[in-house]
């Protein structure tokens, strides 16, 4: 049966516990509640009184204070509260919050879902099939006294108290974001690494969990806060957030309606998905939809509609996913509306690894904007670190928020003005949302004000190297204010561009990296040597040694197809990349393939 809540200034006056004595006052809480409850075991469930008679109280406090009194129990404030004096008491050390009365109602909702979700089964043959998705479906409410806290996660999965926290915590936004409603957002954090797989937690892809939130607050008056905030959370180890943006956008609300019974549904059809194969085009059936879906050759491949299918009457992102795209509902080209003729200087330093902090007004944005830059980033690998939501209870915060340097490569996406401070050392801070005249900025509603700086791209260092598609401004300036298609074209017109330059971008590259490559006849002379059984001479088959002087020849004799503002800036801009640790990935990319063919075609000789 609920506890009876206990108000204590309803029934005593000022001085009646003399000293404030916290220590003694929980105990008489304690008794009564003890009491109360003993008394309330045997009969039927009603609604408690809100407090008891008046003098029967407080002749048990003073009973209760005589007899605590002699023994010199010390205030919680006193330094000795830990001292031996406590301990033969046999007490628990408890926080504060653990003495404060529970709200029995949302205690009794989360274990009656804690209690669901243990009941669910799942035998190993199906969480086999299950797992090559995902690693588990984890439900995240809000505890009054808590915070944020993993009420359970289906199929089961061992997580680690640091992992629980942060899934926790970055499953919710952290600021007020709407009345009554949902919002879908994604974060990526470090988990433990795990060497061996097992049922309860496979083995780790790369040290990063993905995670998918689906977050709803609803009214809700027979809890304290007034609200029932919940996040249902995809957790997985593929960076697939088209993907998954739009599997939550099915799932999510199924689940706010039927419950366990959906969560149970969803795995058994993710159990009958095929293998997601790399470079694979999947028809895959989830809760009465049919979904096509591209997966990528690998981590760093972009991308691209095919060519049967036209982007203008027959591509819907919410059928036809490329899973490792960005989400593109809503239209991308919203969040950077404030900051549209600058792109092409952002482009520059995503290519360049200078770390970027994006401002949003909501988790969805953050995110969002980080995997449309990661996105433009390809076929370059990642070499830096991507956080598309980031809080300030990350396990990670001092490591990537401190007085230093920002990390190189580093896209952070947070919500918190907290950041606005401890970032503004930053070189580079993109601010999500529409362009907000000054003189309208105080009426801006909470849709296009972002809690930190104003909308817009700020940068103490970068200079732009290339110059702008104007064709193409135009017709994003243009789709900003036109229908919900054009943003849609536009927001692909956008990637399609990005995506190209950064192709462009390593072309000389390329063309340099062709006369590494052994000759034919370097390749015969390697074989023959083979032949006679020199076996270490394969290992001269691979790219002869970058040299940075060569590739400026190379450079200035073919030049590059991308727009370069003066071939001086051409100069200055790839004498930065070289320095970047992306091109120290990239090159070390490009070595293997040309060894790996150049093995496989001499070992059939062989």
């Amino acid at each position: 049966m609920p506890r009876p809540i206990l108000r204590l200034d309803d029934h005593y006056d000022d001085g009646e516990f003399e000293g404030g004595d916290l220590g003694t006052a929980s105990s008489v809480l304690s008794s009564i509640y003890s009491s109360s409850s003993n008394a309330s075991s045997s009969s039927s469930p009603q609604t408690p009184k809100k407090g008891f008679a008046l003098p029967a109280l407080r002749k048990h406090v003073s009973r209760r204070k005589s007899s605590l009194d002699q023994l010199q129990i010390p205030s919680p404030s006193s330094p000795d509260l830990t001292s031996t004096k406590i301990a033969k008491l046999g007490r628990p050390q408890l926080t504060r919050s653990a003495t404060l009365p529970k709200v029995p109602h949302l205690q009794n909702r989360s274990d009656k879902l804690r209690a669901e979700l243990e009941a669910l089964e799942v035998n190993s043959a199906l969480l086999e099939k299950i797992r090559r998705w995902i690693l588990g479906i984890a439900i995240v409410n809000f505890d009054i006294d808590e915070g944020p806290m993993v009420d359970g996660v289906f199929p089961p999965l061992v997580l680690f108290p640091k992992e629980s926290e942060n899934i926790a915590f970055s499953s919710f936004p952290d600021s007020l974001q709407f009345d009554q409603g949902f919002q879908i957002h994604s974060f990526r954090i470090r988990g433990e690494k795990i060497a061996v797989s097992s049922e309860k937690r496979p083995a780790n892809i790369d040290e990063f969990i993905y995670g998918f939130s689906y977050f709803t607050q609803k009214r809700d008056s027979s809890l304290k806060r007034g609200y029932e905030q919940r996040s249902v959370v995809i957790l997985t180890s593929h960076p697939y957030p088209a993907f998954f943006t739009v599997i939550l956008s099915i799932f999510g609300p199924m689940f706010q309606e039927h419950g366990t019974p959906m969560l149970e549904a969803a795995c058994h059809n993710m159990a009958m998905w095929p293998d997601p194969t790399p470079g694979t085009l999947l028809e895959i059936g989830f809760l009465g939809t049919v979904l096509q879906v591209e997966i990528p050759h690998s981590g760093d491949d972009a991308q691209q509609i095919r060519a049967t299918i036209s982007k203008k009457n027959n591509f819907d992102p919410k059928l036809h996913i490329l899973a490792s795209a960005p989400p593109f509902n809503p239209p991308p080209i919203l969040l950077f509306e404030a900051s549209l003729s600058h792109l092409w200087s952002i482009w520059e330093c995503v290519v360049l690894c200078e770390p970027i902090l994006l401002f949003g007004a909501s988790p969805a944005q953050t995110s969002q904007a980080a995997w449309w830059f990661r996105d433009l980033l390809r076929p370059i690998p990642l070499a830096g670190d991507i956080r598309p939501y980031f809080t300030i209870h990350d396990t990670d915060h001092t490591l990537l928020i401190n007085k230093l340097p920002p990390k190189p490569g580093l896209i952070l996406g947070v919500t918190n003005p907290y950041f606005n401070r401890s970032c503004s050392h930053w070189p580079h801070i993109l601010s999500l949302g529409r362009y907000i005249p000054p003189n309208t900025a105080t009426k801006t509603s909470s849709t296009t004000a972002t809690p930190g700086p104003p909308p817009g791209w700020t940068t103490k260092l970068h200079k732009r190297y290339i110059s702008k598609d104007r064709a193409l401004l135009k017709q994003l300036e243009d789709a900003c204010r036109g229908s919900e298609q054009q943003k849609i074209e536009a927001s692909l017109a956008l990637r399609l561009h990005f995506c190209s330059r950064t192709n462009e971008l390593l072309i000389p590259l390329t063309r340099y990296l062709h006369t590494l490559i052994p000759t034919p006849t370097e390749i015969a002379q390697i074989e023959r040597n083979m032949g006679k059984g020199d076996a270490s001479t394969k290992s001269s088959l691979r790219l002869k040694p970058f040299h940075s002087a060569n590739f400026f020849v190379s450079l200035k004799s073919h030049g590059s197809t991308l727009p370069f503002r003066s071939s001086s800036k051409r100069l200055e801009f790839y004498e930065r990349w070289l320095k970047t640790p992306a091109f120290g990935l990239w090159l070390a990319q490009q070595e293997t393939i040309v060894q790996d063919v150049l093995h496989d075609n001499v070992g059939r000789k062989f």
